[in-house]
């Protein structure tokens, strides 16, 4: 998944930490902070974050720099930056687990159920229920509809949360002045005026879309389970955990609709990642891309006047702010744990703090692309979960790369890719 985490902005660091270092000094940062460290050496938390390779941003700096300033001498966040994709993060995680390499605080772990729930099952992640529902000052921060997402059915916490859903939406960045080339003056309000919307741009020499089929296929994922969404039938299918069966209905509405959208993309959309679509579209070459609102920051500077942003077909936001979740090593010491946790905290603060600050900006300080979010946020979208959350990994990260490009170049039909992906569900389930 391209979120690339999203990145806090640098003038939301100095209100949260100022407002964060009060309520240190008056409780304490975690609802059961202990006094180990007191007068000690100060103590490392060790974290593995990625170097953007769109855009060379170390993400989620701002958080690091934040929480070190805050706590310099007690605890500092030691951070290792990669530059891999997240997928190969991803990956690490797994690998990282067995050689007991992990670092402290670890991302992304939601957006790999089936691991995320083995490392549950074996001890190797905190259970962080008492610092968050202990501490009424971080429970006043998160969205109760944020908090359930990151909550397992018998109220645990493996995951500590951020504060809203409202950074957690993906739609459609698009160029109005390809659209304008196009005479496209607004955004397809349907999916047939989507479908024309594509037409129209190809019939004017303009390439439609930004894709790619790597790295689970994230960009036409989002078109394709966005469109199967708009049934009843399609909706309820996006909203089961781990199907059964792609060989049905929805399963082959997605399938149809992913060899559709290949019809209106790059020559070099197969075998490649987000990279190159976000490439692609930031060059011109493309005229929409799908993706977040962690996006808005990734916008080059001289792009800012062109690049807008809308809601799928229908009024559909595709959001799971449980994938932003991030979770504390238990082998580590307490000591190590306490630090993390009041890491997790700030994040929380921060995202909170950047929410508010964005929603009661002046419009004329925001981007178009910004202020079109805001809009379609405040317009009460209809909001589909993400099929990476849902879906099998051995599918996700190993099926999909391989099927997709030959259902894009039409070596199998629909239904042959529907029922590749359910002998995926069968390989899963003979590796569990």
């Amino acid at each position: 998944m391209s979120r690339n985490r999203y990145r806090f902005r640098g003038r939301v660091i100095q209100a949260a930490a100022v407002s964060l270092l009060f309520a240190v000094a008056a409780a304490g940062c975690t609802g059961r902070q202990t006094e180990e460290n007191a007068g000690g050496e100060e103590v490392s938390i060790p974290v593995i974050l990625i170097v953007d390779s769109s855009t060379g941003n170390k993400n989620e700096e701002d958080v690091i720099q934040a929480f070190n300033e805050l706590y310099d001498g007690k605890w500092q966040a030691d951070v290792e930056w990669v530059m891999e994709t997240e997928e190969e993060y991803r990956q690490n995680l797994k690998r990282q687990n067995v050689t007991d390499t992990l670092p402290a605080v670890i991302t992304d772990l939601r957006m790999l159920p089936a691991f995320y729930y083995t490392m549950i099952q074996d001890g190797r992640i905190e259970e962080l229920s008492g610092y968050i529902k202990e501490d009424e000052e971080w429970m006043e921060m998160i969205e109760p509809s944020v908090l359930e997402s990151c909550s397992e059915e018998d109220g645990s916490i493996y995951l500590g949360p951020v504060s809203t859903a409202a950074f957690s939406c993906s739609g459609i960045f698009w160029n109005e002045e390809l659209f304008a080339q196009a005479g496209i003056e607004k955004f397809p309000e349907t999916w047939e005026e989507f479908w024309e919307c594509c037409e129209k741009l190809e019939s004017c020499g303009i390439t439609p879309l930004a894709l790619h089929t790597e790295g689970t296929a994230w960009a036409p994922m989002l078109f394709a389970t966005a469109e199967a969404a708009s049934t009843e039938e399609g909706a309820q299918f996006m909203q089961q955990f781990y199907p059964d069966t792609y060989q049905n209905e929805s399963g082959l509405r997605i399938a149809r609709t992913l060899e559709r959208l290949f019809q209106y993309t790059t020559g070099d959309a197969l075998y490649v990642d987000f990279d190159v679509s976000y490439e692609n579209f930031f060059s011109g070459k493309a005229a929409m891309i799908p993706n977040g609102y962690w996006m808005m920051d990734q916008i080059p500077e001289e792009w800012q006047d062109k690049v807008r942003f809308s809601a799928f077909p229908e009024n559909r936001l595709i959001s799971s702010p449980e994938t932003f979740g991030w979770a504390i090593v238990s082998s580590y010491s307490q000591e190590v744990k306490e630090g993390a946790a009041a890491l997790l905290k700030l994040r929380t603060q921060m995202n909170m703090e950047q929410r508010e600050e964005l929603f009661e900006q002046s419009p004329d300080s925001l981007t178009q692309a910004e202020r079109d979010y805001i809009e379609t946020y405040k317009s009460g979208p209809v909001l589909v979960p993400n099929y990476q959350v849902k879906w099998n990994s051995i599918l996700q990260e190993e099926t999909l790369g391989t099927i997709l490009p030959d259902l894009a170049q039409g070596k199998i039909s629909p239904e042959e890719f529907t029922k590749k992906e359910d002998e995926s569900i069968q390989e899963f389930l003979e590796e569990q």
